[in-house]
């Protein structure tokens, strides 16, 4: 497995060493390593797969496609979809687009402009690409669309696109929402998920106790900051659904009371408390 250039400062050397791939559930399977923002802030790295009831599979955020992530995609079933759910988590998108080659790929706007201009990764086809004009009316196929629920977040700096899966009411997320320190995604490095100042300090606001006020402040003033207004209407949109677990990005997976988490983060686009 070839690791794109552009990024090859920031992925383990040997990912297959390093990944802890575990089912959630006997349909949704994690693919968790380790990553450090910067080369130095350990925020770690997940990809996620879905296995749908009609047996093809989805991929999000995919992560270094090893023999052993190959080895339990082959028996989940078919790669049918792959999602790159922001402009920044898309690095691995070649290499699982070339070995599935009738997925469909599915991203957000700016991200095949941004691809295009890189030679390590251009030429990737997208075939659905969620806007801001769009993404009301933004279908996939009858399958997919059957057991998941999106939000697209356009008014996000990094434009996120947040699932529901419905059938495990499990929300699955990029850089919405941070769970810190990256427990699991480290536990193979023989390195503490908490170590060094950088980490430390950056842990110690981007976590889930409390009133989490600094990951509020967070998406209020960095993420959403250039349209509150538009961020609000898709906070208030997730705070309908019904979920109970996250899968993030970025830290340990909410196996329960992440609907409580993500609507206090949210809160000060959702409830007018600024």
């Amino acid at each position: 497995m070839s690791t794109p250039k552009s990024s090859s400062s920031l992925i383990p050397p040997d990912p297959a060493k390093v990944m802890v791939i575990r089912d959630v559930t006997p349909n949704i399977t994690t693919l968790s390593v380790p990553f450090a923002r910067f080369g130095h802030v350990k925020v770690g790295g997940r990809g996620t797969l879905v296995k749908l009831q009609t047996g093809n599979v989805a991929v999000f955020s995919p992560v270094a496609l090893t023999p052993d992530v190959k080895s339990k995609v082959k028996s989940l079933g078919t790669i049918k979809y792959i999602v790159a759910p922001d402009i920044e988590h898309h690095i691995f998108l070649t290499p699982w687009a070339a070995e599935y080659p009738e997925a469909e790929i599915i991203g957000v706007e700016g991200l095949p402009e941004k691809r295009e201009s890189n030679s390590d990764t251009k030429g990737t086809k997208f075939h659905h690409v969620f806007s801001a004009q769009n993404k009301l009316d933004m279908r996939i196929s009858p399958e997919f669309d059957e057991e998941f629920s999106y939000e697209f977040i356009h008014s996000h700096v990094n434009k996120e696109l947040v699932f529901l899966h419905k059938p495990s009411r499990t929300l699955i997320e990029a850089d919405v929402l941070f769970n810190l320190p990256a427990t699991e995604q480290y536990s193979k490095t023989g390195v503490d998920a908490r170590s060094g100042i950088l980490t430390k300090l950056f842990a110690g606001i981007m976590n889930t106790k409390g009133d989490m006020t600094w990951q509020k402040r967070f998406l209020w003033y960095a993420a959403g900051r250039k349209d509150r207004a538009g961020f609000a209407e898709s906070a208030k949109r997730l705070k309908q659904w019904d979920y109970d677990r996250i899968i993030p990005c970025h830290g340990d997976v909410i196996e329960t009371g992440g609907k409580r988490i993500m609507d206090e983060a949210t809160a000060w686009f959702t409830e007018s408390k600024r």
